[in-house]
């Protein structure tokens, strides 16, 4: 239950994020209240999946995946650069949540 809990909230994170750009800051209402409401639906989530699992894991799961898949988002979406460099960031942070995971199994 609790990675099922972290991966909606990991959706509706992706979901508020991308609702915050497409706001203009916010200028355009509809987006600006999916991003409340997408964030809001996204922390309860995250506040669930704490009772079945460590916070540290939980989190840098959750902040880990939310900045690749938003990565991802910017570039296939936003059509924004990602450079090389930044591509090679990402794959160290998908390396370690990967290692926080395994470290936490080996305990």
């Amino acid at each position: 239950m609790g990675w099922l809990l972290l991966s909606l909230a990991i959706v509706f994170e992706l979901s508020g994020t991308i609702s915050m750009k497409l706001s203009e800051s916010f200028t355009r209402l509809v987006p600006s209240l999916l991003m409340f409401l997408f964030y809001g639906i996204s922390f309860t989530c995250l506040n669930f999946a704490l009772a079945y699992m460590q916070v540290a894991v939980v989190y840098a799961i959750w902040s880990g995946v939310g900045i690749v898949l938003i990565s991802l988002a910017g570039y296939m979406i936003f059509q924004e650069r990602l450079p090389l460099s930044s591509m090679l960031w990402i794959g160290i942070i998908i390396v370690g949540v990967i290692g926080l995971n395994i470290s936490k199994n080996g305990h």
